[in-house]
């Protein structure tokens, strides 16, 4: 595992855990407890972590991850999540793509369709759209940018202004926990554009790795009775994949 890819999962890991020790890192990530410290050292020097006495926890201020951060983490199954909801798009779709890590994983695979209409808040995608061969029409929805997730973030009000003039086939969206009871979350503060997304599509299709299950983030963005569709990976506790299909959630499990 690579420095980046390293640090990032050690986030998500006290994101998760909470509060760890070096030798319970070390042993997660089959490493020394001198590699944990320097990365754990190099996390505290950007105010992401707390050192304590033989170990760190998460820096609550922090909160959510860069979008930078999390394309690190489980990285071969997001490309494999998006290579199975790409299979859900048809030429002449109208889509929305919520920022995102995992849902990012789709666009270069976006390349080959192309009349699409394409709503997204994030900035990467949109520079990476404008750079394929097509007719697809780009819409990027207004807000305040937040540099930490590269996208915009807005009100209920202005982000359904900007959703009233379409209406959306699907929208691909992900998250930082999925709970039976709490639904779909995030760590985002700026969450009201999400929620908005989910009142405006047809559909819901949710990008999501089996690690997310079972996590409960501050800030919610739908219960699961707003999600249509679910993709993650072969890993997820068959406890879950039973509860969502007894919701009436389609569940499509990539292998990994």
């Amino acid at each position: 595992m690579k420095v980046k890819e390293r640090q990032a999962a050690i986030l998500d890991y006290l994101q998760i855990n909470g509060h760890t020790t070096v030798d319970v890192l070390a042993q997660v990530f089959n490493t020394t407890g001198t590699t944990v410290r320097k990365d754990l050292t190099l996390l505290a020097d950007n105010n992401m972590v707390i050192r304590t006495y033989g170990g760190a926890m998460l820096n609550k201020e922090v909160g959510d991850q860069p979008v930078d951060n999390k394309t690190f983490i489980n990285t071969n199954k997001k490309k494999k999540i998006a290579d199975e909801a790409v299979k859900l798009i048809h030429e002449g779709d109208f889509l929305i793509f919520d920022a995102g890590s995992t849902v990012a994983q789709m666009i270069p695979m976006l390349a080959k369709f192309k009349h699409l209409t394409i709503m997204t808040n994030s900035l990467h995608m949109v520079n990476e759209l404008v750079s394929f061969d097509n007719d697809q029409t780009i819409v990027l929805m207004g807000g305040t940018f937040r540099r930490k997730s590269a996208s915009f973030h807005s009100s209920n009000k202005l982000a359904g202004a900007s959703l009233s003039n379409y209406s959306f086939d699907m929208l691909f969206m992900g998250a930082d926990g999925v709970d039976l009871v709490g639904g779909v979350t995030t760590f985002n503060e700026s969450y009201e554009g999400s929620v908005s997304m989910c009142k405006a599509a047809a559909k819901l299709v949710l990008l999501v790795d089996s690690s997310k299950f079972g996590r409960r983030s501050p800030n919610v963005i739908c219960s699961l009775k707003s999600v249509d569709t679910i993709i993650t990976d072969s890993e997820l506790d068959q406890k879950y994949y039973h509860a969502l299909i007894k919701m009436g959630i389609n569940v499509v499990l990539v292998e990994v």
